[in-house]
């Protein structure tokens, strides 16, 4: 009697962790998902939110509902994030802002990477160009000699400081040894405003901002940040490949959720989003917009953030810009 008391027992046992794994998968989600995105209605992270928002509502069964929650560069959403349950019913696309920039700026920031996040797939890259004034020679040899032939003299723009404009701008001036005098902008479209005007003469912009410049002459563009040419400006070459060693620079959205969310959760949502960034319509609006798919699992987002967390604790120190 007692043999067959323990012996059901340890079936039991046995059997819990499986049904509690099948309860993590097949029942998931048990209610609306809360999709947590770090900016303004518009910007990037918020047309691929919802164009996955809506993917991932029809492949998983329950709504997926979009939250715009901008502010401090995605802080505020990462901050709303890592105080939720790790249920996978709270998730954020979030960008390198968030997860990248602002812990390297600011050490004693109100959470760390990855120690407060599961870190579910990154999505899409963001690439930057570097454009010019119509004044200013668009080829890069001639430009880094102009502009070390008159230190101070030449400005560059961003997006504001910290932003990846102006780090990028930093990690580019420290390759090259150049020296432009820093204007930070109330945003990129400001910031080409200003370019266009001939009040500054060069910046990193985001490549939507100024593909109708560069296609009427109206602005010169150098380069792109990443090692790999883009799909929307395919002429245009990368900096490594105009002797840049080592330059690839981009803001990557990810998809994230609290620490310690199931491993079988993730994997769904890992599976539900590379089908979603694969559907046409997904794809070429991605396209459009210069994203570059960028889906991959845990392991490979968590070395990608911890190579960009490296990458722009060096390009704030070039930068000078004050940890807070």
């Amino acid at each position: 009697m007692l043999y067959r008391l323990a012996a059901g027992a340890l079936a039991l046992a046995l059997m819990v962790p499986t049904a509690a794994q099948a309860q993590g998968t097949d029942s998931y989600p048990s209610r609306p998902v809360r999709l947590l995105v770090g900016a303004a209605p518009g910007g990037n992270p918020d047309v691929l939110g919802r164009l996955l928002a809506d993917k991932l509502t029809a492949a998983l069964g329950k709504p997926f509902l979009v939250e715009n929650v901008p502010g401090a560069g995605g802080q505020v959403g990462a901050e709303i994030l890592v105080k939720q349950a790790p249920d996978g019913h709270t998730l954020m696309l979030g960008d390198s802002g968030a997860l990248s920039i602002i812990p390297a700026l600011n050490p004693r920031a109100s959470y760390s990477v990855p120690r407060d996040f599961t870190l579910v797939t990154a999505l899409a890259a963001v690439p930057t160009v570097l454009v010019v004034h119509t004044a200013v020679p668009n080829n890069l040899q001639a430009f880094v000699a102009a502009a070390k032939a008159q230190p101070g003299k030449w400005s560059h723009g961003s997006a504001g400081n910290g932003s990846i404009h102006h780090l990028t701008w930093a990690s580019f001036a420290g390759k090259t040894g150049i020296e432009l005098v820093h204007v930070p902008y109330r945003g990129g479209s400001a910031m080409v405003a200003a370019l266009m005007s001939g009040e500054i003469q060069a910046g990193w912009s985001g490549i939507p901002n100024v593909t109708q410049q560069i296609e009427a002459g109206t602005l010169k563009v150098i380069a792109i940040s990443t090692a790999q040419r883009s799909k929307t400006l395919p002429n245009v070459p990368t900096a490594i490949e105009l002797g840049i060693a080592d330059f690839d620079i981009a803001t990557v959205i990810g998809m994230q959720g609290p620490a310690g969310m199931s491993p079988a959760i993730v994997q769904r949502l890992q599976a539900a989003a590379a089908k979603a960034l694969r559907e046409p319509d997904v794809s070429e609006r991605m396209e459009r917009l210069a994203m570059v798919l960028r889906e991959n699992g845990t392991a490979d987002y968590e070395r990608h953030i911890a190579a960009d967390l490296r990458r722009y604790a060096e390009a704030i120190k070039l930068a000078g810009v004050k940890n807070e």
